[in-house]
């Protein structure tokens, strides 16, 4: 069974930074490109950033200068640095694979 869990949400006043991880457990986690996505209240899934096995990395433009992907691959976890927060970066943060996303953690960013 694929299990995604992802944890370090938080309630965060503007400026401040947090380090989401997500474990994986259920398939091989060095076959397989990992994302991070969040979803706002009320809007869709946005996509927020990616990272090959190798940890080659892609960002949503408008994030790609506050946002650090990471993946320890010994560990099967999936890291997203947020530095900066803003309000609105409010959203639950899921990670994501071919296999679907998991569950996600919760980030409220406000004064």
């Amino acid at each position: 069974e694929v299990q995604l869990q992802a944890s370090g949400g938080g309630f965060v006043q503007p400026g401040g930074s947090l380090r989401l991880s997500c474990a994986a457990a259920g398939f091989t986690f060095t076959s397989y490109v990992m994302n991070w996505v969040r979803q706002a209240p009320g809007k869709e899934i946005e996509w927020v950033a990616s990272i090959a096995s190798g940890g080659s990395t892609t960002y949503a433009d408008p994030l790609k200068d506050r946002f650090v992907i990471s993946r320890v691959n010994a560990n099967n976890t999936l890291y997203l640095q947020i530095n900066n927060l803003k309000p609105e970066d409010t959203a639950v943060y899921y990670c994501s694979t071919t296999f679907g996303k998991g569950r996600g953690t919760l980030v409220t960013v406000s004064s």
